[in-house]
This record gives structure tokens, C-alpha cells and sequence, in this order.
């Protein structure tokens, strides 16, 4: 399914992009980048790398429920052109030793996962991984961190809080999305805020600025019993085990009833809740460990914004060995 919002027209990107390559001083010359071609807003990831200076961009795509590999190389190339740098883009249906093997820079994208050991076998000792989000939200299944650190190939998370970054303050303008989407009008909506991590100031603000009455917690069980809520808004970060189990539907159920759970982060036992009808929002569970609303789904901004910052992390990474730029590693969280 194609996005075709007007705010994603490819001249207005190719300005958000340049917008991005300059506040991050993002300078990717003489490297070569791994990475994806997907759809939507992440389809700027390989044009801005080029756009960067990158000599060589190999763009890894496959065919989804959101699009074709024709439509993609199609959205990819125009955007390419527009940019100039089509010369230097290269699509590629799989991974390969050949070319995991020239990469200076590889990203944690959706096609591009998992990093497994035998692809980390492949990877040049020099070669960088760029995590595309902050080191504290890392999924195990996304890369061998063992193989990783057998090797010694460094894994750069990206400081989304870096001002010239500043993904997290998009967090509350997706919350407020989330719930809309939801039939949760947010303003003068009572929320409750379930959030144990770095995400909650910025949610909290979001609900805040819209005009919801938000109650922040870190568990179920510090929230008040004695107060109705339009909405518990989950945003915890993912466990091995549900973060909301059978035992929090019984507790939603008895005090909380009519609420609708808004799922953020972290996973739910859904079969648990459908025993009470909860309703849960969004109605396709997101996969296991990943956001129920995507920095997408509010335009390009966020996702642009974070793509760059997420190079950005990589290149200061991948030039540390060779000289050193304090400023630069501001951008950095190292696993």
C-alpha cells in the first residue's frame, strides 16, 4: 500500500533530507553503505546516504504487504534522481558475501535484518553497524551481539535526544495519534500513562500540550483504583513475558472497565484481554518488541530526522579508529 500523502511528495523530502544532512553534518564520502529500499517515509534511507557523499550505496529490497519490489525501485529511483546521486544506488534482492563484504556501513533495517553470525563472518574488521535507534531499546533478534563483539565490529546506536536529531519529541505527537486513531478524542480525555523508560516525559508532554488529564505510572499497580479512565495508553519497554498479562486484564476489567489499552510499546497478552473484551488499539498486534505506531505514520519528518541521525552514529563510529571527533560521537551510544 502506497503512501500518497502530499507530505511525502518527493521534492518536500528532498528538502527535509538536505534539512537533516546539514543539522547532523552528516558526511558519509569514500564509504560504502548497506542498507534498505522500503516504502513510505523509509524510503529516503539509501538516497540520503548518497545525498552524504556515500561513493556506493547497495539498496537491499523485497516485496511486502506495503509494496512491490517494482514499486519500490520506482518511488526509490525518482527520489534518486531528483537528488542527482542515482549513480551510486544500487538495488540488490539479497544479501550477499560479495557485497556484505565491501560495506563500510551497515544498517539495522527491516530487510537488512537479521545480522546474524554468518553475515557478521562476512563483514570487513573496519565495518560499522548502525543500530538506527537508541542502544537501550537493542532487540536481541535483530543482531548476534556475540558474533559482534567476537569480531570486533562496533554497534552504534544513534542519540535520538541530539538536538539536531530530536526524534523523542515526536513520542507525544504519535501518542496523540495513536489515540485518534483509536476514537480517543485525547482532549479532556482522561489517560492513564503506563511507561517505564526514557519515552515517558516526552509522551507525558505530548497528552499534555492536547489537553488530556494524564496520570503517569511506571506499573498497573501504582495506579489509582478510584479514578475512570478513557484510555490506558501502554508504553513499557518489551520483557521476555507479556509486559500487560492475564492477571493486569482482571485488573483493567474490575476498575478500569470500558478503557480502551492503546498499545505503544511493549507486548500484551491479547488472548487475556479478548477473555474480558478489552478492546486493544491498534486491532494488528504489532511483532513482538516493536511499536504499535510507527514516527511514520505523524509524515516524514521524525523518520527522515532519525535515518540521519542513525548514519550520522555510524559514520562517527566507523571514522573513530582513525581519528578522533568528540563532537561527533555525541550522536553515538555504543553497545
Amino acid at each position: 500500500m502506497n503512501d500518497t500523502r502530499p507530505g511525502l511528495n518527493p521534492q518536500r523530502l528532498i528538502t527535509l533530507m538536505q534539512q537533516a544532512i546539514q543539522r547532523c553534518d552528516l558526511q558519509l564520502q569514500s564509504a560504502t553503505v548497506l542498507t534498505e529500499a522500503a516504502t513510505g517515509a523509509y524510503i529516503v534511507t539509501p538516497v540520503l546516504a548518497a545525498m552524504a557523499g556515500a561513493s556506493k550505496v547497495f539498496a537491499l529490497t523485497k516485496s511486502t504487504r506495503y509494496g512491490s519490489v517494482e514499486q519500490v525501485k520506482a518511488q526509490t529511483q525518482q527520489l534518486a534522481e531528483i537528488a542527482g546521486i542515482s549513480d551510486r544506488l544500487e538495488f540488490i534482492a539479497e544479501k550477499s558475501p560479495e557485497i556484505v563484504a565491501q560495506a563500510d556501513i551497515i544498517t539495522n533495517s527491516g530487510h537488512v535484518r537479521p545480522i546474524d553470525a554468518e553475515m557478521i563472518d562476512w563483514m570487513k574488521l573496519t565495518a560499522v553497524i548502525g543500530l538506527m535507534y537508541e542502544a537501550w531499546e537493542f532487540r536481541p533478534e535483530d543482531i548476534d551481539l556475540a558474533a559482534c563483539q567476537q569480531r570486533g565490529i562496533p554497534i552504534a546506536g544513534v542519540n535520538e535526544r541530539h538536538p539536531a536529531v530530536d526524534v523523542f519529541s515526536f513520542l507525544g505527537i504519535m501518542a496523540v495519534k495513536l489515540l485518534l486513531d483509536a476514537g480517543v478524542a485525547v482532549y479532556t480525555s482522561n489517560i492513564l500513562l503506563l511507561c517505564d523508560n526514557p519515552f515517558s516525559p516526552f509522551i507525558e508532554r505530548g497528552l499534555v500540550n492536547s489537553g488530556a488529564l494524564a496520570d503517569k505510572v511506571t506499573s498497573l499497580s501504582e495506579a489509582p483504583l478510584d479514578k475512570e479512565y478513557d484510555a490506558i495508553l501502554v508504553a513499557l519497554q518489551p520483557q521476555p513475558e507479556p509486559v500487560l498479562s492475564a492477571n493486569d486484564a482482571t485488573l483493567i476489567a474490575k476498575y478500569w472497565s470500558g478503557a480502551i489499552v492503546a498499545q505503544y510499546w511493549g507486548d500484551i497478552d491479547r488472548y487475556a484481554f479478548a477473555a474480558y473484551n478489552i478492546p486493544i488499539w491498534p486491532e494488528i498486534e504489532p511483532k513482538l518488541g516493536h511499536m504499535g505506531i510507527l514516527p511514520s505514520h505523524v509524515g516524514p519528518e521524525p523518520v527522515v530526522r532519525l535515518q540521519t541521525g542513525g548514519l550520522k552514529a555510524a559514520e562517527a563510529a566507523w571514522r573513530q579508529s582513525s581519528q578522533s571527533n568528540a563532537q561527533a560521537m555525541k550522536f553515538v551510544q555504543l553497545l
